[in-house]
């Protein structure tokens, strides 16, 4: 049973996460979910994704008032993201949940590579 304050808590996580370093609140989110969200695994991410969604638009806002960041610097970037989101979306439900683990910790540890060179 999930208790009334550990949804607060995994969502001000990765809303924290992805304020701080510009993302990555995912990696934050789907943990929590999994071990207290009672959910199946497709739902798992599904509801990360939808929980990450507005964590990033609320970041991506305050960057730009405090300008941080230039909109036409991220044009690109977004037209490609949701290209992917689209192409993500749809192929979702044909690929195993064991490769989409697999994938998301081949992605973290790709990431956490980068990021110490």
């Amino acid at each position: 049973m999930v208790k009334s304050w550990m949804p607060w808590v995994a969502g001000a996580a990765g809303g924290l996460t992805g304020g701080i370093f510009g993302g990555g609140g995912g990696m934050v989110v789907l943990p929590l979910l999994s071990r207290w969200g009672g959910l199946s695994q497709r739902q798992l991410y599904a509801t990360c994704v939808g929980m990450i969604f507005p964590a990033c638009a609320v970041s991506a806002a305050v960057y730009l008032w405090q300008g941080q960041t230039q909109i036409l610097q991220a044009l690109p970037y977004l037209a490609g993201g949701a290209a992917g989101g689209w192409i993500g979306g749809g192929l979702y439900g044909k690929v195993p949940t064991t490769a989409l683990r697999w994938l998301f910790a081949a992605f973290l540890f790709y990431a956490a590579v980068r990021y110490l060179r």
